[in-house]
């Protein structure tokens, strides 16, 4: 089934939703750039928010519809017209998004096709996953060309995924880069090709949603929770988390499967 969003102001299907197995696809469609302006944020926002409430998905794909950009960032004639205090509402949108993704139970996917640039990188930064097809396009963090820097958690994510050299390197110059310097550089996680792209990923997506959800979750917590923590406090944090997971019925589901020699069949 596909449900479709509209904004008051605008007749169009900004975005759709689609549920396959147990993986949502949620998907951009604003031509030409999937550029964002706050009355859509808003709408990815409250998108986020439902995928997360529905219990049947363990796995987000976020991706466009567009043949030449995943998302272009901030849409600059908005940006340019607005005033100090609109954008500043506006970035304070984006970061909402980041963190709908961020502290989610549910595995996010950014399915990469096109340039992927500004605010559109650190949407998809904020995913677990970065997935990408081969091709002629750009990932970049130009805000330094405008004055400015990345505002939606474009840069601690950054240093994250790629560490504080080349960080600084593509933070300092703006420059965008291939997507296979990106996946040389840890940006992306894989590169697929343009071809085969979306079987590609609908395998990895359902693959990764036949696992159990709630071991699942608790690594993407203690990736994003444990960073910045020394070893002693790494281990008392994962201790607790593998001691909230050996009652359930995916650990014993598990186990149950590892000794008879079969697929585990997660709840």
């Amino acid at each position: 089934m596909i449900i479709n969003f509209k904004t008051v102001e605008k007749d169009k299907n900004l975005i759709s939703i689609q549920k396959i197995n147990r993986v949502g696809y949620l998907t951009l469609n604003k031509p030409p750039a999937n550029g964002y302006e706050i009355d859509l944020l808003r709408l990815l926002l409250k998108t986020t928010e439902a995928l997360n409430e529905e219990n049947e998905i363990k796995v987000v794909v976020l991706g466009s519809s567009l043949e030449k950009f995943f998302c272009g960032g901030a849409d600059i004639k908005v940006f340019g017209s607005n005033t100090t205090e609109q954008n500043k509402a506006m970035v304070k949108e984006a970061r909402k998004v980041g963190a709908a993704i961020n502290n989610s139970p549910k595995i996010f996917i950014a399915a990469i096709n096109g340039h992927t640039l500004g605010g559109g990188l650190e949407l998809a930064m904020a995913c677990d996953i970065r997935l990408a097809a081969e091709g002629n396009y750009l990932l970049g963090l130009p805000e330094i060309k405008l004055g400015l820097i990345p505002g939606n958690g474009g840069t601690i994510r950054l240093i994250h995924l790629v560490g504080a050299g080349r960080a600084m390197e593509l933070l300092l110059s703006g420059n965008a880069i291939q997507p296979e310097q990106a996946l040389e550089y840890g940006l992306l996680n894989k590169i697929f090709p343009k071809e085969s792209f979306e079987i590609a990923l609908q395998e990895y997506a359902r693959k990764l949603a036949d696992g159990p959800s709630q071991a699942m979750s608790k690594i993407k917590q203690f990736i994003n929770r444990s960073t910045g923590m020394n070893l002693s406090q790494g281990l008392v944090l994962e201790e607790q988390y593998v001691n909230e997971l050996y009652e359930t019925f995916d650990a014993q589901e598990g186990f149950k499967a590892f000794i008879e020699k079969r697929q585990p069949n997660f709840e």
